[in-house]
């Protein structure tokens, strides 16, 4: 009788792990896959997926039990890449240094002038900060929008799709939207 008692505690604390919409970002297996990725060609990556395949079930077990519960219920990853920068090209073909801190990001422009992106958990909030100023960009919603903030002072509720993306682009843009590829 006990040992059926045990195992239904155990299925129940199981499916109550699984089932707690914890998501998460499964850094363990995500590193793990992004070192395949980087590997020679697609047929080393293959011989070390097939090969490899049971780190990759065994991390993303840890995943799912134990780091992605952590991430969720702290509201941090316990992975998070603090401290690290990397390099990254823009859109106008320079690279900008991005360093990942605790709660944000700090951009290093090629000119040498720093933007900090800080996350704020109070009211789960981005702002920009630049030349000692700061500027609210959006905030999370407790219905599931996004309120953002535009550059002239009005602030507008978006759906997280590419309906409110398309709504905040016409806002930016007084109406206009240019597609580029």
């Amino acid at each position: 009788m006990r040992k059926i008692t045990i195992k239904v505690f155990v299925c129940l604390m199981a499916g109550a792990m699984m089932t707690s919409s914890c998501i998460g970002s499964f850094p363990l297996f995500n590193k793990t896959l992004a070192w395949n990725k980087k590997l020679s060609n697609k047929f080393v990556n293959e011989l070390v997926f097939i090969v490899g395949s049971p780190v990759y079930a065994l991390f993303g077990l840890a995943d799912l039990l134990v780091l992605n519960s952590i991430e969720f219920w702290s509201g941090s990853s316990p992975l998070a890449k603090a401290g690290q920068v990397e390099n990254v090209w823009g859109q106008d073909g320079k690279q900008y240094a991005v360093k990942t801190l605790k709660d944000g990001y700090e951009i290093t422009k090629p000119t040498g002038e720093k933007v900090l992106f800080v996350h704020d958990n109070t009211n789960d909030s981005w702002t920009l900060k630049s030349d000692g100023q700061e500027a609210e960009i959006f905030r999370f919603n407790e219905d599931g929008t996004i309120r953002a903030f535009l550059p002239d002072g009005r602030s507008m509720d978006v759906t997280p799709d590419e309906a409110g993306v398309y709504n905040l682009r016409m806002a930016m843009n007084d109406g206009m939207f240019f597609a580029a590829r």
